[in-house]
């Protein structure tokens, strides 16, 4: 079993978590995936902390799953089952991290870190990453978050490719799937990836945060299902309250009334200088956060898993 750890880093508004488990490329350990949710909760609360970048230590992102520690990761304690419960409670707590979180993805980056990776806002590969998702070749089932996920990400078709075969796929291919957002020569990933997220820090945290959370409840439940209809309700014929998509964008109004931040915005704009933002958080509890992924499993060595 595997001794890895997650990793904290900060540099200003930027906090860098690193996926660390040396000398075995970064293989995540069940102990990995239950860190998230602790490594992440201060992060949210730290109004001095803007973006998240979530990246590997040395030269990979990860292997994927540390097979030695597989059946400890996918046990469920709630239930019993092998469905991959500290994979998701990993994924859920980066997914439902209220600021932008950005995967930066060099070297390999297989099975179960895709769906580290997978529930981040971006992707930023080097064009040396190399990606796999490969539960068909180790017998599993990933769980049903994580399958919404890649097929939100690359559609059924290149969904099922990459499920199916196992394959895996080099930075380029990956972005022509929707895998990636961005492909970035290796000389100047690390300065571009740096880059990006102080350009983010400076942004309206308050737009951020609000077009995150919007983005992710559209995702989650349609922009037609979540919205209501004509009479002002999520269920349709019967009138009531808004969907979730309109109870968001509401709350998130109301909270940019309250706040400096579109002043100092056209301010900054007419003076044609830079803005400086300080709306930090919200004042209103935020919705439910969107679904994620996860895993299943069985022994296997690690080149398999590969």
């Amino acid at each position: 079993m595997g001794k890895g750890t997650l990793r904290v880093e900060r540099d200003g508004p930027v906090a860098t978590v690193f996926l660390s488990n040396p000398g075995r490329r970064n293989t995540l350990t069940a102990g990995m995936w239950r860190e998230f949710a602790v490594v992440l909760a201060p992060l949210a609360q730290d109004d001095g902390v803007k973006v998240v970048i979530i990246r590997g230590e040395g030269e990979d992102f990860s292997a994927g799953a540390d097979i030695s520690d597989l059946r400890t990761i996918l046990h469920n304690p709630e239930n019993g089952l092998h469905d991959g419960g500290h994979v998701t409670a990993g994924e859920e707590a980066i997914a439902a991290f209220p600021k932008p979180v950005i995967a930066a993805v060099d070297g390999y980056c297989l099975g179960g870190a895709w769906q580290v990776a997978g529930a981040c806002d971006f992707r930023l590969a080097s064009d040396r990453a190399v990606f796999g998702i490969t539960p068909a070749k180790i017998g599993i089932v990933y769980p049903l978050s994580g399958i919404r996920r890649l097929v939100r990400l690359a559609g059924p078709g290149a969904a099922k490719y990459l499920l199916f075969s196992g394959d895996f796929v080099p930075a380029e291919q990956a972005l022509r799937l929707g895998l990636v957002e961005r492909v970035i020569p290796q000389a100047d990933f690390w300065t571009d990836v740096t880059s990006f997220a102080r350009r983010l820090a400076g942004r309206s945290q308050l737009s951020l945060q609000a077009m995150k959370e919007l983005v992710d409840v559209i995702a989650a439940v349609g922009p037609d299902d979540g919205a209501g209809n004509e009479a002002g309700t999520g269920i349709p014929g019967i009138p009531g309250s808004p969907g979730p998509v309109e109870q968001a964008s509401r709350r998130w109004q109301q909270e940019m009334s309250a706040s400096p931040d579109p002043a100092i915005g056209v301010r900054a704009f007419l003076a044609k200088e830079e803005p400086v933002f300080i709306w930090t958080a919200p004042t209103v509890a935020a919705a439910p956060a969107a679904s994620t992924p996860h895993r299943h499993g069985t022994n296997i060595n690690q080149e398999e898993a590969r």
